[in-house]
């Protein structure tokens, strides 16, 4: 009986453990504090050391929790990895992810030899634990920090934390071989390299394949389909694993194989995996927080925080600025991914690999990337937002987008069912804007389903749901928020070819004589943008209109506010040029038409 209380107690003390973590998200919200350090201290409070005096030394047990947490943390990363985003950035990233790692842990071997008495292959080691940017600490203090990122920026973050775990979890188990077995030859470990890239890149291809194959043909009842693609995943890296293969890599590639491609649950999917791989998180850093040794970590504090230091300050940066000299990044964003480094789980979890086979001074290396990560997490979290403003890499916030209601259709995987609360304010109850691949279907007024006609006009308050694709679902977001304050053009911008966004397409027809829908006349620019584009306006985005491009030149409030206008190469004949007193005009005609309809 004793055995069964101790479970019991067990199984208490962890959930009571993951409870306080969920909990003290709310202050770490609230205060600014990186959150991810409080499971770590939570952790440790619990331990041995601490208050709680719970006794854990289980690394076995500790490294398969991190393997499965670190699994479907990178299958979730993968699944909202969107091809079409990353495809420009996917070279600077891969360099970053292998090349980037190396140098890392080049540049910091030599700091952790002579300042913790290593060898050159221990101090190497340590470098490769601590050398690789951790996704889930990157992307969750992002988010928490409102941060919106610049495009080419933030995809190239999203993909190198992503994919430089394989790498630097490769470096870390041949490191760890040579120092157990004795000397390796250099084309032996570029053999183990290709293998496992090569396999990993196979089965994660493969085994993505036969999930989405798997979710579309077999007709499962309703809330198993999240379960089982988690569990697929966890196949896939287990089964990549075995064949010595990368899991890690295969893992996260099946994630993308998954996320680019129409599946049934899609939306249920996704929603499972954030609640899963959010308790992953919060288990896996309270119980690396238990192992841990307060009384261990005062003996190797001091060259532990001069790792740190240099990590963050010379070896990173340096390792950025070489990997992404050879493209197209200007200091500041380099500056930027130099700082955004964040160390998190990952490397405490490949810290424990040494003490799992037995390595000489196992301790050591956890101790030390223990208090790399606590440093990294408290400085650089901490300053994360105003990095990003300082170096200028961040857009403008708009306001949170709505609350999104996604079902899906059985029986077709081309639309789903899409609904929003109007908000009085938003685009599509102002303008009446919605794109063309969109429809509205039903209206929710006062607890009654009506249809659109019924409802007409819809009014703010109601609930519209629409039918579009599920890839595009994302981009209905900004017809229903609320449209803040349109700044002015600047008028320094409005020269050759560039017309105000509140321009109609009547009057630009009448000025450069293209030929419109004359059912679209009253439609501004601005207006033309957000119904055609399948994404919310960036600069430089571009859609045709007649025999010319309009191209997004600067935008205001989330909205095109300066419009280019391209033409085509082989035209020969000049535009005539917008006058003052034809933007005058435009901007008095909208004025007088505004007051007329107020």
């Amino acid at each position: 009986m004793a055995s069964l209380d101790s479970v019991s107690i067990a199984i208490l003390l962890g959930a009571v453990l993951v409870m306080a973590g969920i909990l003290s998200s709310l202050l770490a919200l609230r205060f600014g504090a990186p959150l991810l350090l409080f499971f770590l201290f939570i952790g440790m409070a619990a331990g041995e050391a601490g208050p709680g005096g719970v006794h854990f030394d289980d690394v076995k047990t500790a490294y398969v929790v991190g393997s499965v947490s670190l699994a479907l943390i990178l299958f979730d990363g993968g699944l909202k990895t969107h091809f079409k985003a990353i495809r420009a950035v996917l070279a600077p990233s891969m360099m970053l992810a292998t090349v980037g790692v190396l140098l890392t842990a080049l540049i910091t071997a030599p700091v952790a030899k002579y300042t913790l008495g290593m060898s050159w292959t221990e101090g190497l080691l340590t470098g490769a634990v601590i050398a690789s940017t951790d996704a889930a600490a990157v992307f969750l203090l992002v988010h928490a920090q409102g941060l919106r990122l610049r495009p080419r920026v933030g995809a190239t973050l999203e993909v190198e934390s992503g994919t430089n775990d394989p790498f630097a979890v490769f470096l870390t188990l041949t490191l760890v071989k040579l120092l157990s077995l004795g000397e390796a030859s250099a084309g032996t470990v570029v053999l183990e390299f290709l293998q496992e890239s090569v396999l990993g890149t196979v089965i994660g291809m493969a085994g993505g394949l036969l999930v989405v194959t798997a979710m579309n043909r077999v007709a499962l009842p309703q809330g198993l389909h999240a379960p089982f693609v988690c569990t697929a995943a966890l196949v896939i890296f287990g089964f990549a694993q075995i064949i010595h293969a990368s899991g890690f890599l295969a893992v996260y590639l099946a994630g993308m194989v998954i996320g680019n491609r129409p599946t049934r649950a899609h939306n249920s999917v996704v929603t499972f995996l954030d609640a899963a791989t959010w308790l992953a998180q919060i288990v896996m850093f309270v119980m690396l927080g238990l192992l841990v040794s307060p009384e261990r970590l005062v003996s190797s504090i001091l060259p532990a925080v001069a790792v740190a230091v240099v990590l963050m300050v010379i070896a990173r940066p340096l390792a950025v600025f070489l990997c992404l000299q050879p493209f197209r990044f200007n200091w500041r964003e380099k500056a930027f991914v130099s700082w955004v480094g964040l160390r998190g789980a990952v490397a405490i979890f490949l810290a424990s690999i040494p003490m799992l086979v037995g390595l000489p001074n196992a301790h050591l290396y956890f101790d030390v990337a223990f208090v790399v990560v606590i440093i990294s997490l408290l400085f650089q979290g901490w300053t994360l937002g105003y990095a990003a403003r300082l170096l200028h890499v961040a857009l403008p916030r708009t306001d949170r987008g709505p609350r999104r209601v996604e079902l899906d259709l059985p029986g077709q995987l081309e639309q789903q069912l899409v609904g929003y609360s109007v908000r009085p304010k938003s685009l599509f109850l102002k303008r009446g804007l919605i794109p063309s691949w969109s429809k509205p279907t039903l209206v929710i007024r006062d607890e009654r389903i009506l249809t659109p006609e019924e409802a007409a006009p819809v009014a703010a308050g109601d609930y519209l749901y629409l039918l579009a694709p599920p890839e595009k679902a994302e981009s209905l977001d900004r017809f229903f928020v609320d449209m803040p304050p349109v700044t002015a053009p600047d008028p320094h911008l409005l020269g050759e070819f560039i017309v105000p966004g509140e321009t109609t397409l009547g009057n630009l027809a009448e000025i450069y004589g293209i030929t419109i829908d004359p059912a679209q006349a009253e439609l501004t620019l601005a207006d033309y943008f957000d119904i055609h584009l399948d994404h919310a306006p960036k600069v430089g985005a571009a859609v045709p209109i007649d025999s010319i491009d309009l191209v997004a030149r600067s935008l205001g409030g989330g909205r095109v506010n300066v419009v280019g206008l391209r033409l085509p190469e082989d035209d020969p004949q000049p535009m005539p040029r917008l006058s003052r007193a034809q933007v005058f005009r435009v901007k008095l005609k909208r004025t007088l038409a505004s007051l007329s309809g107020a």
